[in-house]
């Protein structure tokens, strides 16, 4: 693969394939991961009980036998639980709600029934063995088809109905468009199934929680990856106001593909934990938990529509979407339903929109983001009804779609759902997809390869990726009136702050908590270009502290936010201060702040560069001198700025919204064989062109491309979460008493009987 830079970039540290400043402790051993941490004297350790049942109602838990496990400091169970933690609140207004353990029902194979606090580990895992928990199995449902059934069992009685929400959305008018192309042209129609998946980062789920109850607060360390939107929720969850609740972010965070946001809930189960005890608690979660019971992907049934004209003109798209989103509706889902509607219409010029969407809850673990989120579940719909298109009207697949492409001397462009399309050329990337792919001499291939009975296909695919999640668009779950209720909700706010130190040492602080994708190296190459300094004087400080960092709802690590709203809120920061240096320097030289340069760690003037004062003694000077600063110039060298993007506005009446603040582009293609008596396929192919417009650090992008064709293809041929059993409903077990859950009972979401071993 190779990447091509972009020549509109100054020379300079921006746009430098530079190595990662994070590799050099992460490979020698010396990161500092959530289960490194010991933050507080006389710290405790918690295991989970989960229930072994999908379905079931708890009758009794006996705690006894494992309070009286010597070394073992307490056992809470979920109605003590509820007495100091409330629901976690949605923006679908339903009576599903949402508790961090469960009370008198588990509704999936997995969920917290009771937390052990012992003196290590080791103890409180033994002494789940001890809690015998009476459970009253009831029948489940475990698919979609079973859920949406009449007569399916519900896992919400008072709700009465598996179906949370149903909404419908129309734009522009595509009843008309569909009639013309009955009569005109042809209409094309896919059902498919898309199947659950689960992303599994290196390092799993964990938190250290304090509760001090002079004054009422907690502190809550955890590689969270945000959004900081929760942060409200869970400070409401446990009835402290949002400063008594103070989330840490460790310094280094093993991966997380979007999962990391779901540990938000058992942040608050330690957090109450941790009160209802009188101790700090810490719960690490191990690979089995995280892959029964932490978060997935939702899985789906959907059917697609297209209305096409007799010459390949795309008129109208209508999409029917049924979405699992597991046992609860756990914020911000249904995040992954609506993160790609404001651009249902894909990279096309499509005009028609209809789109409904069906949230439905089964008994299997919430669902959440992951990778791209709500992308390859858009993308396997909206692409494969044009490849079945390009079929119907005899046209080839990579024509049908550079005839519907938007334009470059369109952009920028308003999307009929209202996403705003900045500037692209969707065009130039298809074409240099085909011919670094050699397209026609691919298509002699396939046709000898299908000649001697083989099979042998060429795949495309066209995305819009947003960057720079609008925080407004989730509330298209509720209808117009509905949100004309609530206070009005916009915006993508990225906040940094940079200090330079007596000494002349550069600190950055970010609200973007990385796990792994490189942002310390970019913003220290940003800030080190503005100031005329190298990246390696620069230290950048990716963990996060709501006591101490300038953060904001839409803090955190989700959707390529880094790149479109981080950075440039580093760039202005860095701007701010490079402004104060000039101006401090030309009050020296008696210049104007314009003719100073920084460079080479000084400030110098342009036309006479050995007139020149080194950045450290200007900082040294801001800090010891505050009383000579000039004019306006404030003391100090410090200085934060929070940026947003002002047509990130709230959805309009007509539920249109501009979704994000920037869209980047990729056109794929793919040549496979498949040997028909083995399986055994070949990736005879694959070509990925990505517009990403400029590139901060290209082997940093290089990189991310070559991890995002990695969990592609993972999803595409090797993961999905199944379901146990035929797609009808689970009939309710004999009635039992689990003492020993986790050696006798079977998960829906798993194949094998979750067993983890104990102590000896």
């Amino acid at each position: 693969m190779s990447v091509t830079a972009d020549k509109s970039v100054k020379p300079g540290w921006v746009g430098a394939a530079l190595p990662r400043k994070e590799d050099r402790p992460l490979l020698t051993g010396r990161g500092r991961f959530i289960d490194d941490l010991e933050p507080v004297a006389g710290m405790r350790h918690a295991a989970i009980l989960r229930s072994p049942h999908p379905h079931a109602r708890i009758r009794g838990i006996d705690t006894r036998r494992a309070e009286a496990l010597p070394g073992v400091l307490g056992v809470v169970t979920g109605a003590q639980i509820a007495q100091v933690a409330g629901v976690i609140p949605s923006v679908v207004r339903s009576k599903m709600r949402f508790q961090v353990c469960a009370t008198t029902k588990a509704r999936y194979a997995g969920e917290p029934v009771a937390v052990v606090v012992a003196e290590n580990r080791y103890i409180a895992e033994d002494a789940l063995e001890l809690i015998e928990v009476d459970y009253e199995p009831l029948p489940g449902v475990g698919h979609l088809e079973d859920a949406i059934a009449p007569g399916a069992p519900l896992l919400y009685k008072e709700a009465g109905s598996n179906i949370a929400q149903e909404r419908n959305f129309k734009y522009g008018d595509p009843d008309e468009a569909f009639a013309r192309a009955q009569k005109d042209g042809r209409v094309f129609k896919y059902d498919y199934r898309f199947p659950r998946s689960i992303a599994t980062p290196m390092e799993t789920y964990g938190v250290i929680a304090q509760y001090e109850p002079d004054p009422d607060r907690y502190t809550v360390w955890s590689n969270f990856q945000g959004p900081f939107v929760l942060q409200p929720l869970m400070a409401g969850a446990l009835n402290v106001p949002g400063n008594r609740l103070r989330l840490i972010t460790p310094p280094n965070s093993g991966g997380s593909f979007g999962i990391k946001q779901a540990v938000y809930s058992y942040m608050v189960l330690m957090a109450a934990v941790s009160r209802l005890t009188g101790v700090a608690v810490k719960w690490t979660e191990d690979r089995l938990e995280h892959l029964m019971a932490s978060s997935s992907a939702t899985d789906r049934l959907g059917s697609v529509e297209a209305a096409f004209a007799s010459d390949g003109e795309l008129l109208a798209l209508r999409y029917r979407n049924v979405v699992n989103l597991g046992a609860h509706i756990r914020a911000p889902e249904p995040a992954s339903v609506y993160r790609m509607h404001a651009a249902s219409n894909g990279a096309y010029r499509v005009k028609n929109l209809a789109i409904d969407n069906v949230l439905v809850v089964t008994n299997r673990q919430p669902a959440g983001l992951n990778r791209g989120y709500g992308g390859p579940q858009f993308y396997f719909a909206l692409e494969r009804i044009m490849e079945i298109a390009a079929r119907g009207l005899g046209i080839d697949a990579a024509a049908i779609r550079s005839r519907n492409l938007v334009r470059k001397e369109e952009f920028p462009y308003t999307c009929p759902a209202g996403a705003i399309y900045d500037a692209a050329d969707y065009e130039a990337c298809l074409a240099e997809a085909l011919r670094l792919a050699d397209y026609p001499a691919l298509l002699a291939r396939r046709e000898q390869a299908r000649a001697a009975g083989k099979l042998f296909g060429i795949g495309f695919a066209l995305g819009v990726e947003p960057s720079g999640s609008n925080m407004a668009y989730v509330g298209l779950a509720q209808t117009a009136e509905q949100r004309g209720k609530t206070e009005q909700k916009s915006g993508a706010n990225a906040s940094a702050t940079i200090t330079i130190d007596p000494s002349g040492g550069v600190s950055v602080q970010l609200d973007s908590t990385p796990n792994g994708q490189g942002h310390a190296t970019v913003t220290a190459q940003i800030v080190a270009q503005e100031l005329g300094l190298s990246p390696e004087d620069v230290d950048v400080m990716t963990e996060a502290d709501t006591r101490q960092i300038a953060w904001s709802i839409a803090s955190g690590n989700y959707s390529n936010r880094f790149a479109s709203a981080v950075t440039s809120a580093v760039l202005a920061c860095a701007r701010r201060v490079a402004e104060k240096l000039k101006t401090m320097a030309a009050e020296d030289f008696k210049v104007s702040p314009a003719d100073i340069e920084l460079a080479g760690g000084a400030a110098r003037v342009k036309a006479n560069p050995e007139l020149a004062i080194g950045v450290a003694r200007l900082a040294a000077r801001a800090h010891w001198n505050p009383a000579g600063m000039p004019g306006q110039v404030s003391a100090g060298m410090h200085e934060t700025v929070v940026l947003d993007a002002p047509m990130l506005t709230s959805p309009d009446e007509q539920d249109r919204i501009a979704s994000a603040m920037t869209h980047g582009f990729v056109a794929d293609l793919a040549a496979i064989e498949i040997d028909k008596a083995t399986g055994r396929l070949e990736i005879v192919k694959y070509v990925s062109v990505h517009d990403v417009g400029t590139m901060l650090n290209p082997l940093i992008v290089e990189g991310q491309i070559h991890g995002g064709f990695a969990h592609g293809l993972g999803a595409a041929l090797y993961e999905e979460l199944v379901t146990i059993g035929p797609a009808t409903s689970f009939p309710a077990p004999s009635r039992s008493t689990c003492a020993r859950p986790r050696r006798r009972c079977r998960s829906w979401t798993s194949a094998t009987s979750p067993r983890r071993p104990t102590s000896t």
